[in-house]
């Protein structure tokens, strides 16, 4: 991981199309602004780690209901 110090109004480029801004500093709180192109998704680490848990649950199968999904088809 790489650490680095900024102050306030100071920033870090990621690539040529991502700037991290501080913004804001309030006690242990900081404040950041993202600047980056439209399909770039930024999430929250909690937010992206429930997608990533939902995206997971979302593809697993249950072999019982393709049993029954296997008969149903077989019916008609």
């Amino acid at each position: 991981m790489l650490v680095l110090t900024r102050k306030l109004g100071e920033s870090i480029a990621i690539d040529d199309h991502i700037k991290i801004v501080v913004v804001q500093i309030k006690g242990k709180q900081v404040r950041l602004g993202i600047k980056a192109p439209k399909e770039t998704k930024i999430h929250r680490e909690e937010v992206y780690q429930a997608i990533h848990d939902q995206n997971v649950a979302a593809v697993q199968v249950n072999m019982d209901d393709i049993s029954r999904l296997g008969e149903e088809l077989k019916k008609k």
